[in-house]
């Protein structure tokens, strides 16, 4: 026929990429403030070895001030 797909059914739409907001940390480490997590993704090490030593995700919430 002389036709190929792409000149029959156009062009695939691209994907669009949401971009999410930037949120404010929600955790931090108890010995080294400057170390944060927002609570979302994977959980950090330091988190874990808090968890399992008989910590809560309360002992680690950053006081809002």
């Amino acid at each position: 026929m002389g036709f190929s797909l792409k000149e029959l059914v156009g062009e695939a739409p691209k994907a669009k990429r949401r971009k999410g907001t930037a949120q404010p940390p929600k955790y931090e480490h108890p010995e080294t403030p400057e170390t944060t997590w927002t609570g979302r993704g994977r959980t950090p090490a330091w988190i874990k070895e808090g968890l399992a030593a008989g910590m809560s995700l309360d002992d680690f919430l950053i006081a809002r001030r």
